[in-house]
Formats: structure tokens, C-alpha cells, sequence
């Protein structure tokens, strides 16, 4: 197969188990009541449906977190949702739950403010490189 034929019948079994039709109104309907960004088109959600075309990872996430699935599998396959969760363990045992909070709010925000996030963490990443091991914060928050 194909990766758009993959992709649309990964993003068609998870529409209709959250209990929707799997039809271009219906995904443009519910997309753009959570999407921030300009509107998708009924042919947009039709591509996505029928082997045209996959979204941009932004998109997926939007999708996703309607269809209440995992992003990487919706956009990948269980097969990487797999090896990602293998190098992901070690989110569990090195950072707080205050860290991984700020986390979820990051993959929240809008693309733009997400780039401003990730330029700021650079800076930082710079202006003090890791000379130790970094212990998590725990008086932070």
C-alpha cells in the first residue's frame, strides 16, 4: 500500500470510532470548529479521505486530538507508535509532571508561537550548554 491509502484508512477507521460517518462535511465540520488557521475546504477533507493527500503534522494533531488517537499513529501506523513509545520511556523517569505539563500547553499553542517556544529553548540550549547532568526542578512551578 501506499502511504495516502494508509493514511485514509487509518484517519476513516478512526472517524467512524468516534462514532462518525467518515464524510467530508463531517471532517470539515468538526476540524474547523478546533482549528485556529484558516479553514479547510470540503475538497481538503475529501483528499484526505480518498488517497489525495495527507495533512501537515499540525493538521494531524488537530485531527487526532478530535478523533481522541495517538498523532503518530494517525499520521504513521501503530508500527512507529511502537518505536516511538520505546525512546519515550524515558520522558516517564527524567522529568516532573510540571515539565511534561508545560509540554502538552507547548503542543497546544499555534504553529507561530510554537516556532517563538522553540527559538527560545535554542537560545537558552546556547547561552548555558550542559556541562552536568540536569536535574529536574523540583521547586519550579
Amino acid at each position: 500500500m501506499n502511504e495516502k491509502l494508509e493514511f485514509s484508512d487509518r484517519l476513516r477507521s478512526a472517524i467512524l470510532a468516534a462514532g462518525y460517518p467518515p464524510r467530508p462535511s463531517i471532517v470539515v465540520h468538526e476540524f474547523n470548529t478546533r482549528w485556529h488557521g484558516a479553514s479547510i475546504s470540503t475538497q481538503a477533507a475529501w483528499s484526505w479521505l480518498n488517497n489525495k493527500s495527507i495533512p501537515l503534522q499540525d493538521k494531524i494533531q488537530v485531527l487526532a486530538e478530535w478523533l481522541k488517537v495517538d498523532a503518530q499513529s494517525l499520521r504513521f501506523g501503530d508500527s512507529v507508535r511502537h518505536s516511538v513509545g520505546e525512546s519515550g520511556k524515558l520522558w516517564g523517569e527524567g522529568s516532573t509532571y510540571i515539565e511534561r505539563e508545560a509540554f502538552d500547553a507547548f503542543l497546544k499553542l499555534p504553529t507561530m508561537q510554537r516556532k517563538t517556544v522553540r527559538e527560545v529553548i535554542t537560545a537558552f540550549t546556547l547561552a548555558f550548554p550542559h556541562t552536568q547532568d540536569v536535574q529536574p526542578d523540583k521547586n519550579i512551578g
